[in-house]
């Protein structure tokens, strides 16, 4: 029998939607409690949908996603592309002057990071209207996204020290 690799598994073992594996005691006891429920299932022997969809095909969804990606989303792209960029420039000009601190020091002072700084501050003040985030009562601001602020911090001088530190 020839071995399945990790990229051929089904989609059962991907997504985890397997039914009981190993027998414990709690789980027996599971099971003898669903067979003496055997006859007053209406479900037994019909087919059940794999996953139950909380959502469906709207029309304002739809239409929406037909314009491509939300502004916010863009935005989002061109903040993290302009920081990569100037991140990328900063390493070369680090190289350099790493070993001449006032150097560094003066380069990191004159850096221009007006363009990301528009586009985060665009950001900070439209993508919670843009993402329709719902407020939190208690703190009167939009709630938190993945546990952490949406407010993006502008870049400046102490962002470049913090990642190229002077000597």
């Amino acid at each position: 029998m020839e071995k399945r690799r990790s990229d051929q598994r089904r989609p059962e073992e991907i997504i985890g939607e397997w039914g009981i594996r190993d027998v414990t005691p709690p789980s027996a006891a599971e099971r003898e409690a669903l067979a003496s429920e055997y006859e007053v299932n209406p479900l037994i022997g019909k087919a059940l949908p794999r996953r139950i969809r909380a959502f469906g095909a709207q029309a304002h969804t739809y239409l929406t996603s037909l314009a491509g990606p939300p502004l916010y989303m863009q935005r989002a792209r061109m903040i993290d592309e302009e920081t990569k960029r100037h991140q990328a420039r900063l390493a070369e000009a680090y190289e350099l002057y790493r070993d001449d601190p006032p150097e560094w020091r003066r380069i990191v002072e004159r850096w221009n990071f007006t363009e990301v700084n528009d586009l985060i501050e665009r950001h900070n003040k439209w993508y919670p209207v843009e993402a329709r985030l719902p407020m939190n009562p208690k703190t009167k601001d939009y709630v938190e996204v993945g546990g952490r602020p949406y407010r993006r911090e502008p870049l400046g001088a102490d962002w470049i020290l913090e990642q190229f530190p002077s000597r």
